[in-house]
């Protein structure tokens, strides 16, 4: 399998703030690979030290070949990645399709409006009138995958994509999740909701106290249970 991702011995800081401890982990062209762990057990420093947007930050972050540690933000999104952070950070006085059409491509194979619609068809309903402030909380998570998916990226960052939505939205984000890995993307996915990651992931990091604690394959799930109990209190 080609390796999309390598990161080693990643440290970061936030100010004086050591949050990362020399992790290491590797994601696939494929790929659905899950970050798990408790708040502050660094999941989403990880995501950001791969984009740049951590204070500080040495080791390896290999992205397609290319070593990344010392580059810009806007330089390794280029290399054909796309970001989706927790506070999902859509502009909220535009229209949906406005927030669609703002983002420019990094890649080639961005997904059309109309292909994004197809896959989001909540959004297609909302195009015109809805303000993003008008949007609902999943609404607002459609949103902000599907600015991505217009930019042509190909590895995908996901960060806790389901927090505070209502089951219906959750299954319909797992659909999704499925159909973009059907397309070929390879997505790496930071997520508290055990039961929306487990069926989706090839493979799982638990990381506890800024490292990697423990990896494992959706063929050892079952194994791992109790583990994972002690771990994540599921």
């Amino acid at each position: 399998m080609a390796e999309v991702l390598r990161i080693e011995h990643l440290n970061a800081w936030y100010g004086e703030s050591h949050i990362l401890h020399g992790v290491d982990l590797t994601v696939n062209k494929g790929e659905v690979v899950t970050l798990l762990g408790r708040n502050g057990s660094g999941r989403t420093t990880t995501l950001k030290s791969v984009m740049g947007l951590v204070g500080r930050r040495s080791g390896s972050i290999v992205v397609e070949g290319k070593e990344t540690v010392s580059w810009p933000t806007h330089k390794v999104a280029h290399l054909g990645i796309g970001y989706c952070p927790e506070e999902r950070a859509i502009f909220s006085s535009l229209s949906v399709e406005e927030n669609l059409m703002l983002p420019p491509r990094i890649g080639e194979g961005g997904m059309s409006v109309e292909e994004i619609y197809e896959m989001f068809p909540n959004l297609r309903e909302r195009r015109k009138t809805a303000q993003g402030t008008k949007l609902s909380g999943g609404e607002q998570q459609m949103l902000a995958m599907a600015r991505i998916l217009r930019t042509g990226a190909h590895l995908l960052l996901l960060d806790e994509i389901t927090e505070g939505l209502a089951p219906v939205i959750v299954q319909a984000l797992g659909r999704i999740i499925v159909s973009l890995k059907e397309r070929g993307f390879t997505i790496v996915l930071v997520e508290q909701n055990f039961r929306f990651a487990a069926p989706l992931a090839d493979r799982f990091y638990v990381m506890e106290h800024g490292k990697i604690a423990e990896t494992f394959s959706a063929s050892e799930l079952d194994s791992k249970t109790q583990l994972l109990h002690e771990y994540l209190g599921v």
